[in-house]
């Protein structure tokens, strides 16, 4: 049996318990184990009142609420109960099911964690009620939540024969501290061995998502102490290799700074070492990513598995059945659609073509844009955070206008919620809205708030071109551009994460700017911007307006390589083969 733990899960539009890219990961993972019969079990936190819903004003200002659910709607609640001990409080510990139903028949249960009962204090029923939300104390509470209380929910629900435990970043690495606990009183002892240090390592597995420093929770060693009781203080550790591990999880000033200035420096508890430490198997995301977390944690065995999405979730109705007719079999078998290069392209832009009159229906309906289905259609949509550049395409809005105006008009959507502290991310969102107005009438852009699984699905589908402009090396992976492939919608996109795998220029779309790898130098974003002007104007508009059996090739290869690769049925093998049952 595999516990897959995370602190984010997107198991349906109604269950609005992920925020981005990180519980779409976990929620196409576990549908694509259900669909090959891997003994899983999921763990995560309930989020009564989800990430949360997003409002934007006329001006783009994004306006945060509660996002509410009926839980009993969607979830089973479980009678077995658990407990953990939180600044020397008992908090108890309910949990609700979810079954996740594959293709072939197989499920993977999801036992999301809930503290909202009568016996807690009321600041206790609160602490998983929000993703992501509250201050380090609440955070703190929520991940020991997930992590020992969830290893704790396992045993009250009778799962004692665990293979392997498999964080998704590092939000859920103090289950790591249980399973010591747990060896050391298997054993009989009151202190952690090196053997326990050795039994725990043998049976977790860590996949690290982010080099971005805020993707990596830490806390200063007092609050884990006060949190967590002084017992949790390993530094009183007097086996020598456990004081060496506490030693290494100290978080680093600098990553790459001499390891003898990190020990006697370290006064924050970084939660990805604790992971790394006590972890027989990490991964990166993709081949890139693996490299950047070898270079960023030095010393440490990181392999790299290319994260993938859930082909049957992300594929469009018109392309499901599509696919149904003239690729029998490739819900089973995704990699049979690299036979899509057999299917009449008529019939490949008449299924487009239905998915983007969705879509810009939609968009109409809900921002008043007035746009066109037969104009070239450019979507972004993900977290609105600096290091993704959603406002570069506006780099030069003249020069945009001369394009749409001399060459083919075009349009553009976008999509995406900026956390509610990043107030950068959210000056990004205004500055979209301001350069809307400005562009009107030459090149239309639409702005969806709300963005959620349900708005992914449409936009992935119905756009003619997938755009992401990320700064390198910060993009670990990326998975939206995969989700818009199964669909037949090429990405344009820079040489980044996923990217760099997929990308075969003029085949399955088109890059921006340069590959960087190896130069050292800092991305700059002019030259990003020229470069995204340039394959507009003289290569996308072109072929869009021009050559629609050129720009169906570009699609059908889009499908065939990316999509029948870039799925998380093929990822789950690959764990399955370098992690799970190594």
């Amino acid at each position: 049996m595999i516990a897959y733990f995370s602190m984010e899960v997107g198991l349906e539009a109604g269950i609005p318990t992920y925020a981005g890219g990180l519980g779409m990961l976990a929620g196409d993972t576990i549908r694509s184990a259900a669909d090959l019969h891997v003994p899983m079990v999921a763990v995560t936190l309930l989020h009564r009142k989800g990430y949360f819903y997003q409002r934007l004003d006329p001006r783009g200002c994004q306006i945060e609420e509660a996002a509410e659910w009926v839980v009993e709607d969607f979830l089973t609640e479980m009678p077995q109960r658990a407990c953990v001990l939180l600044e020397g409080r008992v908090v108890a510990i309910r949990c609700w099911k979810y079954t996740v139903t594959g293709v072939g028949g197989g499920e993977v249960p999801v036992y999301l964690l809930d503290s909202d009962l009568p016996e807690n204090s009321d600041w206790d029923r609160t602490l998983t009620h929000h993703l992501y939300g509250g201050d380090p104390l609440y955070r703190l509470c929520q991940e020991a939540i997930l992590g020992i209380g969830g290893v704790r929910m396992l045993r009250a629900l009778g799962y004692e024969n665990v293979a392997r435990y498999h964080m998704n970043e590092g939000h859920a690495s103090l289950l790591t501290l249980e399973l010591l606990d747990e060896e050391a009183h298997k054993a009989g002892r009151s202190s952690v061995s090196h053997s326990d240090v050795e039994a725990v390592r043998k049976i977790c597995i860590f996949t690290t998502h982010t080099p971005v420093p805020a993707g990596h929770d830490q806390f200063p060693i007092e609050l884990m102490n006060r949190v967590l009781g002084p017992r949790r203080d390993f530094l009183d550790m007097h086996d020598a290799l456990c004081v060496a591990l506490v030693r290494r999880i100290l978080q680093r000033p600098d990553p790459f700074a001499d390891f003898e200035q990190v020990v006697h420096s370290g006064t924050i508890f970084n939660l990805t070492f604790l992971a790394l430490n006590l972890s027989g198997y990490v991964n990166g995301v993709a081949k890139r990513h693996g490299e950047i977390s070898r270079l960023l944690f030095a010393g440490y065995a990181i392999d790299a598995i290319t994260n993938g999405v859930h082909a049957v979730t992300w594929t469009s109705p018109p392309f499901r059945n599509l696919y149904d007719r003239h690729i029998p079999g490739w819900r089973l078998d995704n990699f049979s659609l690299r036979a899509a290069l057999s299917i009449p392209k008529q019939e490949i832009w008449e299924a487009h073509g239905q998915a983007k009159q969705k879509l810009i229906q939609s968009v109409n309906r809900q921002s008043n844009a007035g746009m066109s289905q037969d104009h070239l259609t450019l979507g972004f949509a993900r977290r609105v955070t600096a290091y993704k550049r959603a406002d570069l395409l506006f780099s030069d809005l003249e020069r945009l206008r001369r394009i749409a105006t001399a060459v083919g008009p075009f349009q553009v959507v976008f999509a995406g919620k900026a956390h509610p502290q990043d107030q950068p991310g959210k000056e990004l969102i205004t500055r979209i809205f301001r350069a809307r107005d400005a562009l009107k009438p030459q090149v239309r852009v639409a702005y969806l708030e709300g963005y959620d699984m349900e708005l992914a699905r449409d936009l992935t589908a119905g756009v003619d071109v997938w755009l992401n402009t990320p700064e390198p090396p910060l993009e670990a992976s990326g998975t939206s551009g995969m989700k818009a492939a199964l669909n037949g919608v090429p990405s344009l996109s820079v040489l980044d994460g996923w990217w760099i795998e997929g990308h075969l220029e003029g085949k399955t779309g088109w890059s921006i700017g340069d590959d960087s790898r190896g130069t050292g130098v800092r991305r700059d974003g002019t030259r990003d911007a020229d470069s995204l002007y340039e394959k507009l104007e003289n290569v996308l508009l072109p072929l869009f307006t021009r050559d629609r059996e050129g720009f169906l090739d570009v699609m059908m290869h889009a499908i065939a390589i990316n999509g029948s690769f870039f799925n998380t049925q093929r990822m789950v093998q690959q764990y399955v083969l370098n992690a799970y049952f190594r």
